[in-house]
């Protein structure tokens, strides 16, 4: 009987661990006003040890490059495009091509022109991007955020 449960046990853990759902990007967001008609976005992609987030400048035929939507609103706008800190370049096997993507941390940007209406204008969109790491790619994931700018 003993046997029994604990057998039972081990099956449900190991059946528990291996329907978990990997999430190696966390996503923190952020606003500043440098004045009182602009801002900027800050959206920070935390990544597990052993991941890559692509780049927003990748060549078509590779992973999918991180992409940023903004939802349109009378007392925002968004004033050029969305930056990002250099990333590094590697030739992978699996693409065969040269990809760019950023490890541990990264915080994309994005300046924001305000207009008069409304005094704290909430930013809204979303972010689609693809993890990999040495063994396998993760299917595209598209995340909303809200980012209020106070």
């Amino acid at each position: 009987m003993k046997k029994l449960v604990l057998f039972t046990l081990g099956l449900l853990f190991s059946l528990s661990v291996s329907s978990q759902i990997l999430k190696p990007v966390k996503w923190s967001y952020a606003a500043k006003k440098t004045s009182k008609t602009t801002a900027i976005l800050y959206l920070k992609a935390s990544i597990e040890d052993g991941w890559h987030l692509y780049s927003q400048n990748m060549a078509d035929g590779g992973p999918i490059k991180t992409t940023f939507s903004f939802s349109p609103a009378k007392n925002y706008r968004i004033s050029g495009k969305t930056t990002e800190p250099k990333a590094t370049v590697k030739f992978e096997k699996s693409f065969n091509m040269n990809v760019s993507y950023f490890e541990n941390s990264v915080i994309f940007q994005q300046q924001v022109k305000l207009s008069g209406n409304g005094a704290n204008p909430v930013v809204k969109g979303t972010v689609e991007f693809m993890v990999c790491d040495d063994q396998q790619c993760l299917p595209p994931e598209t995340v909303e955020f809200s980012i209020p700018v106070k």
